[in-house]
């Protein structure tokens, strides 16, 4: 667990609490429970313990919840499960974006992890006001939620309750040393600048700022970023009807912040655009499968992350990357291919359904994180013909072009019957490049079969035009005559005869099938 994390600004150091309380049986000042209703709390406790000592927290939260619900408002089953939030919450936020493109992660995020461990903490406080303990666990959910203010607050109470603690002392400086950071951050702005036109999520200035029916406003992609995790208020949890779609700016307070901080409106423009226009060598990227260039289906969206990427992307050029994980190096592939959407439609729960067009193959220089989602520099790849071919390739292209047409329309014959699969086969058939540029032909004819991801990806790197065609379910290369023989087409060569290797490729029926079953696939993998 803790291999794929890295520290986080956050924290300070040793976690703590590093272990949790046994359970006693009553608490100074409390009745004792009945023996045999203290025997089942002391056995779930204890459950609950050992998970949290072996790092299994989410085990070790429900132990102390089904506790909690027997003997409420105990202080020492609410100082395990507060340990237990915040120990949760900092390993999520410390959790790389590659741990997540092998499989989605469900449950709750570290900010509500860190809400919940401030609800016990403040109960804990009710209950034991004299110990150093419930201030600890306080100020370190405080510190989880970047209220660096009011965990200094907490951490100077606990001084007065126990004035020689280590820790507490040692928190005290690195909280100092956290807002002394921020503070030289913002020290550029202008200190007549009151803080009601800062932002309560990035703690900067409001750029494109929402205002809420509650009648609170915040910056715009930070407002649906949280929402991304829950559908209210960040502030007084009020349940938000709102979508990107129907949401607008408040012009009134839009204009106040332009016309009065000219020079900071310029700089968060600047910083936002550096998020959503990524330029022509950087391309944010969708961990999911092998897409060849020409290609059109459907996306579902729905990973926090990947929800906040494809905002972002749709306030700049509408395009990203899809990669799949190169299961020979377990890392993202070094080729891959640009997306663009071409249709968004917004869930009124905040994910989104994609229509996207594949366009042109790149190469992966490096890739780094950047909010939870991947950011790549890349090149772009082109083939590079040698000298003289272009009018071979072309003769290619035209002669591949008349047995795809002849193979479509055997397809849409066979399909007539099915409404659904003959308006899959004309969209394969709009979807189809122009003669003169066979690059792009090769690569739709390419994309007619239905081929494993790794031979996808081989034809990703290709650089040769007549490799392509090659791999194509039409398989052309220096033939003298060809023959149809009712199942494929079989090409005369000079050193012999070449044939596709799986005929099915040439039943229209069974690929009708294949291309519906291909879009579902594409469709649940993006649910990924």
């Amino acid at each position: 667990m803790s291999s794929e994390a890295e520290p986080s600004p956050s924290g300070f150091g040793t976690d703590v609490p590093s272990d949790v309380e046994d359970y006693i049986s009553a608490n100074a000042g409390e009745p004792s429970l009945p023996w045999d209703i203290f025997g089942h709390v002391f056995d779930i406790v204890k459950n609950g313990n050992q998970a949290f000592r072996e790092n299994r927290f989410e085990e070790a939260i429900n132990c102390y919840s089904r506790a909690n619900n027997i003997k409420p408002c105990d202080p020492i089953i609410l100082a395990n499960r507060c340990a237990a939030y915040i120990r949760i919450s900092k390993f999520l936020k410390r959790l790389l974006a590659s741990a997540s493109e092998y499989r989605a992660r469900t449950g709750l995020d570290p900010t509500t992890l860190a809400e919940l461990a401030l609800k016990d903490a403040e109960k804990l406080i009710d209950l034991r006001s004299n110990t150093e303990k419930a201030y600890i666990l306080k100020a370190e959910a405080l510190i989880l939620l970047e209220k660096y203010e009011m965990a200094r607050d907490v951490i100077l109470s606990g001084l007065q309750v126990n004035p020689f603690s280590n820790y507490l002392q040692e928190s005290f400086q690195n909280l100092e040393r956290i807002q002394s950071n921020f503070t030289g951050m913002r020290s550029h702005r202008k200190a007549e600048r009151s803080d009601d036109f800062d932002c309560t999520l990035c703690l900067k200035l409001l750029y494109k700022p929402v205002t809420t029916p509650c009648g609170h406003s915040f910056c715009r992609s930070c407002l649906f970023q949280s929402m991304d995790r829950g559908n209210k208020c960040p502030l007084c949890r009020t349940v938000l009807f709102i979508s990107p779609r129907t949401c607008a700016i408040s012009v009134t307070l839009n204009d106040i912040i332009q016309k009065n901080f000219p020079e900071e409106f310029a700089e968060r423009k600047l910083e936002n655009d550096q998020m959503t226009n990524f330029g022509v060598d950087l391309m944010p990227l969708f961990v999911m499968d092998v897409v060849l260039p020409f290609q059109k289906f459907p996306l579902h969206i729905f990973e926090p992350r990947y929800r906040l990427m494809v905002r972002r992307i749709m306030e700049g050029n509408r395009r990203m990357g899809m990669v799949i994980i190169d299961s020979s190096t377990g890392s993202i592939a070094e080729f891959a291919c640009e997306v663009e959407i071409t249709e968004c439609e917004p869930l009124p729960d905040g994910r989104f359904y994609l229509e996207i067009e594949s366009r042109r193959r790149f190469r992966i220089i490096r890739s780094r994180d950047q909010d939870g989602y991947r950011v790549a520099e890349i090149e772009w790849v082109q083939d590079t013909p040698p000298e003289g071919c272009e009018a071979r390739e072309e003769e290619l292209a035209s002669n591949a072009a008349e047995y795809a047409r002849s193979w479509i329309a055997r397809g849409k014959r066979a399909a007539r019957q099915d409404r659904r699969r003959l308006e899959r086969l004309l969209g394969v058939e709009a979807m189809m490049p122009s003669l003169q540029d066979p690059e792009r032909f090769s690569f739709w004819l390419a994309s007619l079969s239905n081929r494993p991801p790794h031979e996808r990806l081989d034809l990703l790197s290709l650089q040769d035009t007549k490799e392509v065609f090659y791999f194509s379910p039409i398989c052309i290369s220096d033939f003298m005559d060809t023959e149809y023989t009712g199942d494929c087409y079989i090409f005369e060569r000079k050193s012999g005869v070449v044939k596709c290797n799986d005929e099915s490729f040439w039943e229209p029926e069974l690929y009708a099938e294949r291309l519906e079953l291909r879009s579902s696939e594409r469709f649940g993998a993006a649910v990924y």
